[in-house]
Order: C-alpha cells, then structure tokens, then sequence
C-alpha cells in the first residue's frame, strides 16, 4: 500500500478445459505482466486451474493430481513476486471435493472453500461440490503437505485486509462477503464463473456497485471467460473492479486479449467512510460472529520492485479516475434529471413552510447572478405547486458592481 492506495487487478485469461499445465502457464504469465504493473493484490477465476467446464471431469484422479501439483508449483513461484492473488481450484478432502480459492503470498497458501453450491436453473454444482459451512476451519493434505482449508477467514495483505467468496457467494440473500466487511476486510475478491444471459451483465454489475457500496469496501470480480466449454453456458470473461458503490474499472467482455482491469484502491477513503457511518460499527457487533482475522505476522509482503529502484511510480501515476467535475453528471440527460431532483427537493421545503405560514407572498432580491435567479425559480415553482398566484412574487432588483 502506497500512500493509503493499493493496487488490486481482476484477470481473466485463455483457458483449456482441463489442460492444467496450460492454465499454469496463462497465469504465471499474467502474473510478470501484473508483476511489472506493480500490482500488489490480483484476483482470477473460479476454477481457473483446471478450467470451470470440467463437468464429470473433476471427478478424475489425474485432473485433481495435476492442479494438485500446480498449486504447490504456483506456491513456489509466488515466493520471490510482490503481488499476492487468488486462483480457483478443486480440492479433496475426506472423501469429498470443494470448490477452493488458493489465496497464495510470497510462498503461503491459504484456501477458502465456497460456501454455497448452486443447484438450480443452468447450474447443478452439487454434482461435484460440497459446501462448507461459513465459519468452518480443515486441515487437509495435498502432495504430502498440510494447509487450512477455511470460509469466514480474513487475511492480511500489504497492510490491508481481504475477504474472499466464490460466485454464487454473492448471489445469495447474504453474502459472506458482508460479515467479512463488518469484521474488518478492506476488499473483497471474487472468483467466478458466472455464464452470461441476455441483461444479467446489467444486473450483475449494479450487484457488484450496491454491495460494494453496502460492505463499504473495494470488490474486485473475475469471471470465467475465453476457452471455457460452451456445451451448456457461455462466458464472456469479466474482469470489474468496484469501490463503494461505483466502477472503478471493467474490461470489455468477448475480447480475449482485453482480459485484465486494474486499480488503484483507496483504503483510507474507505476506512474514513466506515467511522463516519456509525451504524457499520453497530452491525458489526452483532453480525461478523465466526470471522477470523490472521494475525499482522502473516502478512509477510516484500516489495522487489521497490528494493531495486530510487523512485516509486504508483505516487506518480495514479490508475484511477479522478472526475474533475463530481457533481456535475456527464451526459444531457442525467444533467436534467439532476437539476429536476434539486429543484424539487427546494420547491418541497419552501412549499412546506409556506404552507405552515399561511404565507402567499414572497419578496425576492434580484441581483442578476446565479443564485438569485434559482431562488426566483424555485419561487415560482413553490407557487405553482400550491395553487397560488405567481403576483404574490415581488422582485426587487438590486443593481450594483457586476450585475448582469
């Protein structure tokens, strides 16, 4: 984190159903390009070592071995890079398979299990997967090592802390991404794989915007996308990155080489927000019961790009977008309907006390500026809305130094 900003990126590259050593490579190469972005924090796909589309492949010795093995192998890789990141896969346990997030740091793995498995519509996950319940902790073994496997577990990453949840975690009545938020999580990532339909692209974006916005947190969200099997579902690859309430960035969906958003995430505004807002602080006390928070030894963050170079380009070249006209909406028609809401809300409380008064006139100073032309138009308005005679307006001009 550089100075209360962090770099998060969402990435969602080419993958072959079940060609394990494909996908390694896509992501380890997607990582150096994140790497030499000086990203510090990425999400990928649900699934993304083995692809989503396996269907009763994940029931297969030799596809569970092999992202086995990549995972130990990206564990290994991460140990000499800066970002820390999530990628999907399956893993046993005693005797049944789990739908895991590999959140992987400077040679650390920590797993996250989904905790609800969609079995309606187009999707029937429970074919393959079993749920753990939220607020659960396992041991489990892969390739002779022991690492926990968990759901309600909030980690430490480059002085911020991360929540994650898998696709229909966020679709569910409430998300764990919630108590992760309540109990401390800064950001939210996502590992996907939702297939896209005709207007859901809509609505899941306005659902990534609303619990952002919610959760008082950045949400960063990685879909499944070019290479997936298309038996069943389509998907278009989305990479969005949200922060309370608004779209940082998203990538165009159908491009396969646009496949990566990046941002810049600002923590402190988050952190400002969330003491400002009293009742977060009141929910928290009831609701994020279960949650786990490491503690601040495990975030062992290194900084190589930093130990080898005098000057730091993340303080100048901010990647976000500063509007230099925040409450001027852009486009014709949010402006009118903008200036509709202000003056209605003006006219309402002048209307209400005029009414409280019996008054029907008004005396109204008129300097020919800005000001006191609204205050004549919302007169107007005010005495429309009542039924009065716009006589009752008395203007009185006031020339001076200025006036138009």
């Amino acid at each position: 984190m550089h100075n209360g900003f962090i770099r998060i990126a969402a990435a969602a590259p080419t993958v072959k159903v079940a060609d394990v050593g494909f996908n390694l490579d896509g992501i380890k190469s997607k990582l150096m390009e994140l790497e030499s972005s000086r990203v510090e924090l990425a999400v990928f796909p649900e699934m993304s070592l083995t692809a989503y589309t396996c269907g009763d492949l994940f029931h297969n010795a030799t596809l569970l071995d092999a992202a086995a093995k990549a995972l130990i192998d990206l564990r290994d890789y991460s140990k000499n890079l800066n970002v820390h990141f999530a990628v999907g896969l399956p893993v046993r346990h005693a005797g049944a398979l789990y739908n895991c997030a590999a959140f992987i740091r400077n040679g650390k793995v920590d797993l996250v299990s989904k905790s609800y498995i969609p079995n309606y519509n187009e999707f029937y996950e429970r074919r393959w997967w079993r749920p753990l319940p939220p607020g659960s902790c396992e041991t489990v073994e892969i390739c002779g090592e022991t690492f926990e496997m968990s759901s309600g577990r909030i980690f430490r990453s480059h002085g911020t802390l991360v929540g994650i949840e898998i696709c229909e975690d966020l679709w569910v009545p409430i998300p764990p991404s919630c108590r992760l938020a309540m109990a401390g999580a800064q950001i939210i990532l996502n590992l996907s794989a939702s297939d896209d339909l005709i207007g859901k692209y809509k609505y899941l974006t306005s659902l990534l915007q609303q619990q952002s916005a919610r959760c008082l947190c950045a949400y960063a969200y990685a879909g499944a996308g070019w290479g997936e099997s298309s038996t069943d579902l389509t998907f278009d690859g989305k990479a969005i990155i949200c922060e309370n309430g608004a779209t940082l960035q998203a990538n165009r969906r159908w491009d396969p080489s646009d496949n990566t958003s990046i941002a810049d995430v600002d923590i402190q505004a988050l952190e400002r927000d969330r003491i400002h807002m009293t009742t977060f602080a009141d929910c928290a006390s009831t609701e994020c019961k279960g949650i786990t928070i490491e503690n601040s030894s495990s975030d062992s963050s290194i900084c190589i790009t930093c130990q080898n170079s005098g000057s730091d380009t993340l303080t100048q070249t901010l990647l976000r977008n500063i509007d230099p006209h925040p409450f001027v909406p852009a486009g014709s028609e949010a402006i009118h309907e903008r200036c509709e809401e202000i003056i209605n809300i003006q006219v309402a409380a002048l209307a209400k006390r005029l009414d409280a008064i019996c008054c029907h006139t008004l005396t109204v100073g008129i300097s020919g500026g800005l000001d006191s032309t609204l205050a004549l138009l919302i007169a107007v308005r005010t005495f429309d809305r009542l039924g009065l005679d716009r006589k009752g307006i008395i203007g009185v001009t006031m020339p001076g130094f200025g006036t138009t």
